[in-house]
């Protein structure tokens, strides 16, 4: 049994351990409760309008999320993606493209990254379990490192590269923390900004379970690059020029941070690692904004970025800013 062997068995497992856990929500509700949750007003940007979504929309949108970071860390952390038992269901099932293992020298990094792999693993399974039939399948996702790729556009907006260079997040630990810093944080404002369209009190719970654990995730990544940042400050750069790339894409408004120390009250320096609003709340923002980044553009489309085809599911459309 190779390493990579034993490193999915043990991903496996910890999913497997967390089944009565997601059995509660199976037993309590079940797939039909999502098909006829009542229907609420999706708030889109551009021209006023409103389309109905149901909680199983909105669930099927956090699971094209899940997908791309499962996939992601699954392949960083293990070599593999996720098996094709994971990956069907409504609309048409795409490919990954790229996904390598990383040769960390980090040990601690490592196991982040291990960790990770499996929360990301589990809330893929989660989600599909509780959508059931209606679960969209995995969209073709972008986590390749090429000249062209989402990986290499993303740092190259954020001025990382230069043109035609790569951004290669499977080359190194530091490359690895800034790749997954891309779209972590991400994570966390999704399931914030879509608490308030969820109707069903028990799949609210569970979307704030899952945002609870994103907000882990992004807490590690961003401690991580925070401390790594004191014997290397470009390393803060980054992050920083990262962060204003995101927040480039979504709006005027500012819902993104980096982690380079802030002043207190008493001018004293202080970390940045909780990325928060004034009343030390976490950022929430709409599908559509989300889509912004993830797509990377910041008009509204409906494809692009680490989605080359577009999320799968009722809610595609990234807003116009």
């Amino acid at each position: 049994m190779t390493e990579s062997d034993t490193i999915v068995e043990a991903l496996d497992a910890r999913v497997r351990r967390r089944n009565e856990r997601r059995d509660f929500f199976s037993r309590a509700f079940g797939a039909a409760a999502l098909t006829t949750a009542g229907a609420v007003a999706l708030s889109r940007s551009g021209p006023a309008r409103a389309q109905a979504v149901t909680d199983a929309d909105i669930l099927n949108f956090a699971l094209n999320l899940e997908y791309l970071e499962a996939q992601f860390y699954s392949f960083a952390a293990t070599g593999e993606g996720l098996p094709q038992s994971m990956l069907g269901g409504m609309s048409q099932q795409g490919a990954v493209n790229g996904g390598r293992r990383v040769d960390f020298q980090d040990p601690v990094v490592a196991q982040y990254a291990r960790e990770i792999a499996g929360d990301e693993r589990a809330h893929v399974t989660f989600l599909r379990e509780q959508l059931a039939s209606a679960a969209v399948a995995q969209p073709a996702i972008d986590i390749s490192a090429t000249p062209t790729s989402a990986f290499s556009a993303a740092a190259r907006a954020a001025g990382l590269i230069g043109t035609g260079e790569t951004f290669d997040p499977y080359a190194n630990d530091q490359n690895f923390l800034l790749g997954a810093f891309i779209f972590e944080d991400v994570g966390v404002s999704a399931y914030k900004g879509a608490a308030a369209l969820i109707t069903n009190k028990t799949y609210l719970e569970a979307a704030a379970g899952i945002m609870a654990v994103e907000a882990y995730h992004a807490a590690i990544l961003r401690t991580t690059l925070y401390s790594k940042g004191v014997e290397t400050p470009m390393i803060r750069d980054s992050v920083q020029k990262i962060s204003d790339a995101r927040d480039s894409l979504d709006g005027r408004d500012d819902r993104d941070q980096g982690i380079s120390p802030v002043e207190d009250d008493n001018d004293d320096l202080m970390s940045n690692v909780a990325l928060v609003d004034d009343n030390a709340l976490a950022f929430g923002r709409s599908t559509a904004q989300v889509l912004n980044i993830v797509y990377l553009n910041n008009a509204a489309a409906t494809m692009g970025g680490f989605f080359p085809a577009g999320v799968n599911g009722t809610i595609r459309s990234s807003a116009a800013n």
